[in-house]
């Protein structure tokens, strides 16, 4: 039997790909402040903005590819099971080749009712107002907004515990619910830290190894020292 990899990713997996996205440091997401196009509120003060902003952001994401480390990724399953959770709303884990993917904080191709959550729809063009579910509602962009709550939470912790090895790859780890995913790993599991500016790391027992490095660089290291313990 396989072990288990648990891969999870935030936005500096996706940056060498050309792909920004907002650090809690200035709070700003492609030049826009967080709160108006992240939240609740936003949308209800001005949904054109909001509908504009992840339009352009559907539209970029046509134009990047899959970088090394979404690559490394995908060729670790040939020894590994690997399941990824990832806080980005881009689909390059899906593009470059990934088989489990769970998205903790919505996807960008993606789209859902503003009554029915659970009416969710593929979406690649323009979301406009007048765009409505079957029922008559308007539909919005199916993300994960500050203020509401992770739907995916929970399966995600479902998989942190079954892990044999957990990669954490180009995450502040300052934005909760995901920040606390690597506590649900056992305490014996190798946790791999990758990041070009590393979090501190505060009562972590399992085994941590922190490589400060970009996404694709990292994950070189990690992959040559996981296929020497793949059995």
């Amino acid at each position: 039997m396989k072990k288990k990899i648990v891969v999870l990713t935030g936005a500096g997996v996706s940056a060498e790909s050309g792909i920004q996205t907002f650090r809690d440091s200035d709070g700003l997401w492609e030049g826009h402040n967080v709160n108006d196009v992240a939240t609740p509120e936003g949308w209800q003060r001005d949904p054109e903005l909001v509908l504009d902003f992840y339009n352009q952001r559907r539209k970029q994401l046509k134009t990047v590819l899959p970088n090394q480390a979404h690559e490394i990724l995908v060729e670790l399953e040939n020894d590994f099971e690997v399941s990824i959770i990832t806080q980005n709303v881009d689909n390059l884990h899906e593009k470059a080749g990934s088989t489990s993917v769970l998205h903790l904080h919505g996807e960008l191709l993606k789209v859902r009712s503003t009554v029915h959550k659970n009416h969710i729809l593929d979406w690649t063009d323009d979301l406009v107002l007048g765009d409505f579910d079957d029922n008559g509602n308007q539909l919005r962009p199916h993300i994960v907004w500050f203020g509401e709550d992770v739907p995916a939470i929970e399966k995600a912790v479902a998989i942190v515990e079954k892990a044999d090895f957990l990669i954490i790859i180009g995450t502040s780890l300052q934005v909760y619910p995901a920040a606390s995913l690597m506590n649900f790993a056992n305490e014996d599991v190798p946790v791999y830290y990758i990041d070009p500016k590393p979090a501190t790391m505060y009562e972590v027992p399992n085994p941590l190894k922190i490589i400060e490095a970009i996404a694709s660089t990292g994950m070189k290291t990690v992959q040559k020292e996981l296929l020497n313990k793949r059995f």
